[in-house]
């Protein structure tokens, strides 16, 4: 299978959705849409006027494939839209009218959705099925008659009885194609049957050659839900049914149900229903939709071969969360370079972050073993834990600004995920470490500080903040960044006291380096570099003046080993982790050497202060260097070239223009 399409339901008045949608779903590179036309809602207020305006919408998108169900209340034998007709002509009727007003705009016309599932067919007063077969047969036949292909709606779950039943009441022979819908790994009552793909397509093959060999097979419905936030089997579920020996797929569906809408069951009857979409209610797009935005079904193809953990007896192997991150892959590849074996364990939720996972994978063939999961999966991080001799916990909802947007998932990835990791790690009933990755947010804005400014900076006017902010400053949770760290901070903490846990805290000032991807609202440094290398221009948030202790990544990873090493004797501290006051400097001081490097002055431009920006923090890492011996070597001047000669050559080449200049 080549291409791919999605289902999405479009209730009237859903106008403004539809314009969001409809260029999202254009960009994930799909071939076809699958969306309902009800006869139920045709037939109601504005209802005709509103599929006036929604069919020649779509179609002008992508390859338009309208399913007709749903029988007015007022013509159903049960007075509720999944009732049989009280004459089944009325839906050839319906689909005649429908060919007449909208039939320029498709090729294909679906007649009825899942007629096995009660809430779409009340077989119960068609118990043989007797009223489903004429009225569908009627509509088909005319469907045909009138030069438009016929497709019968997929049973689900699926049933190869019900499918040869339709054979010998003649309704194959009638049709272009048949619709297969199943989601194995969502419904329970599918998952316990389920055989596979080629299993249950061969099924169908089957009977279709009995009554119809040219009739196409197409998965009309298959989904996953990722209610349980596991995007990577998600994508991986899509794979293997875009791999299925079908003629079309469509996936359900685009975009989660927003969550005040009511599916047939009920309003949240279900919470897996609400999960089912590519993208977020928000319109946030899940791994599935980026990767298929980044490059259809080649690029979910590449992502989705990526390993789940295989290790041999007795192996001892290092579990790095947030291991394909900026921090993590840098330190995995330190452990990997010794000969250790290490778990990744990430969501590769961030753009960008499969490259750092594939360049582990390629350098350290065999010893890489990826575990494409969420911290919000509990059963997930069990089995993950499960063999860990020692877990640098890195993975994190990373940015201020994302957390002011979306306070209830920051809260779930940083402050509940880092209980559930503890709580994995509690049940294997072994000692196992755990070296967390806190931050300087933690300690709050820090406007308690007297501030001056000297030229370019600042800096305090307390001399005893020379050495910078040492571990006795007082906790002040700030934005709901700052306080879902800082619980993750006090739980790891506390677990070390409380269950006896090896654990211990780097709360970590500005690391920067290699394999950083940089944006606006997180890694500040690589983002200014790579704006400036691309002649883009850099928005400042405040004066500039806001100071910075600079610490090059490889510095930060000796940290984290060092403290590991030394876990026993240092279980139950947090320390800070920052360049120290050698490597203290402004944005503004940050910009002139970047242009030095460059060679070109960036354009600047400056914009209010964000919220729960600190204008002023460097680390005092003295209880570090006396407990372990680290000290940072890199200076920041250094550590600025050595970022933007790696930018050059991975991210951002020279172009020859300015080469030549």
């Amino acid at each position: 299978m080549t291409g791919y399409g999605f289902v999405e339901w479009f209730r009237p008045g859903d106008a403004v959705r539809v314009e969001e949608v409809l260029p999202a779903l254009s960009r994930s590179g799909a071939s076809w849409l699958r969306t309902h036309l009800s006869w139920a809602d045709f037939h109601a207020p504005g209802g005709q006027e509103w599929y006036d305006w929604l069919i020649p919408r779509l179609a002008g998108t992508m390859e338009l494939l309208p399913c007709l169900h749903y029988t007015p209340p007022s013509l159903s034998r049960t007075g509720k839209s999944s009732g049989p007709p009280v004459n089944p002509k009325d839906f050839a009727d319906f689909t005649d009218t429908v060919l007449s007003r909208y039939g320029r705009h498709f090729e294909h016309v679906e007649l009825w959705n899942e007629p096995n599932n009660l809430l779409d067919w009340d077989w119960r007063v068609d118990p043989g099925f007797e009223i489903f077969c004429d009225m569908i047969g009627k509509a088909a036949f005319w469907t045909r008659e009138r030069g438009w292909k016929p497709v019968l709606g997929g049973p689900a779950p699926f049933d190869p009885y019900w499918l040869d039943l339709m054979g010998q009441r003649g309704l194959l022979e009638l049709m272009h194609a048949v619709g297969f819908h199943g989601f194995p790994g969502t419904w329970d009552s599918e998952e316990s049957s389920w055989a596979g793909w080629d299993m249950h397509l061969g099924e169908m093959r089957a009977v279709l050659d009995r009554y119809n060999t040219g009739a196409e097979i197409w998965i009309t419905e298959t989904g996953y839900s990722t209610w349980r936030n596991d995007q990577m089997e998600q994508a991986r579920r899509f794979m293997r049914a875009a791999r299925a020996p079908a003629d079309r797929l469509y996936w359900y569906g685009w975009q989660d149900i927003q969550p005040d809408v009511a599916v047939q069951e009920g309003l949240w009857f279900d919470p897996r229903h609400y999960h089912l979409g590519a993208v977020g209610a928000d319109g946030q797009p899940k791994l599935l939709a980026r990767l298929l935005g980044e490059g259809g079904l080649s690029r979910v193809s590449e992502v989705t071969r990526l390993s789940a953990p295989a290790l041999s007896p007795g192996a001892k192997p290092l579990l790095i969360t947030g291991g394909a991150g900026f921090v993590g892959s840098n330190l995995a590849d330190a452990c990997l370079s010794e000969g250790r074996e290490v778990i990744v364990l990430d969501n590769l939720s961030r753009p960008g972050v499969e490259e750092n996972l594939a360049w582990l994978t390629e350098r350290h063939p065999g010893r890489v073993h990826p575990v494409t999961i969420d911290l919000r999966d509990e059963q997930g991080l069990g089995e993950a834990v499960r063999d860990a001799e020692a877990v640098f916990h890195l993975a994190a909802q990373t940015a201020v600004t994302t957390s002011l947007l979306s306070p209830t998932e920051d809260f779930e990835v940083n402050a509940r995920g880092t209980l559930n990791l503890l709580e994995a790690i509690r049940a294997t009933g072994r000692q196992v470490p755990v070296i967390f990755a806190s931050t300087n947010k933690v300690y709050g804005p820090l406007d308690d500080i007297a501030l001056t400014e000297t030229g370019e900076a600042v800096a305090p006017d307390d001399p005893a903040l020379a050495a910078g902010i040492d571990e006795t400053r007082p906790l002040q949770f700030a934005t709901p960044y700052g306080c879902s760290k800082g619980v993750a901070d006090q739980y790891v903490l506390d677990y070390a006291h409380s269950y006896g846990f090896p654990a211990a805290v780097l709360r970590m000032s500005c690391i920067y380096g290699p394999r950083q991807f940089g944006t606006e609202d997180q890694g500040w440094v690589a983002h200014f570099l790579i704006r400036a290398l691309r002649g883009e221009r850099i928005t400042i948030y405040g004066t500039g003046r806001q100071v910075r202790d600079l610490c090059e990544i490889s510095d930060a990873v000796a940290a984290y080993r060092l403290l590991l090493d030394r876990i026993d004797r240092l279980s139950g501290r947090a320390f800070n982790l920052g360049g120290g006051p050698r490597n203290a400097v402004s944005l503004r001081q940050v910009l002139a050497e970047i242009s030095s490097l460059v060679g070109a002055e960036p354009e600047v431009e400056y914009a209010d202060w964000r919220e729960g920006d600190q204008p002023w923090f460097v680390a005092d890492s003295s209880a570090l260097r006396a407990c372990c011996g680290w000290t940072p070597r890199t200076g920041w001047r250094d550590g600025l070239r050595q970022l933007t000669d790696w930018l050059r050559a991975h991210r951002v080449p020279v172009e020859p223009e300015r080469m030549r200049a």
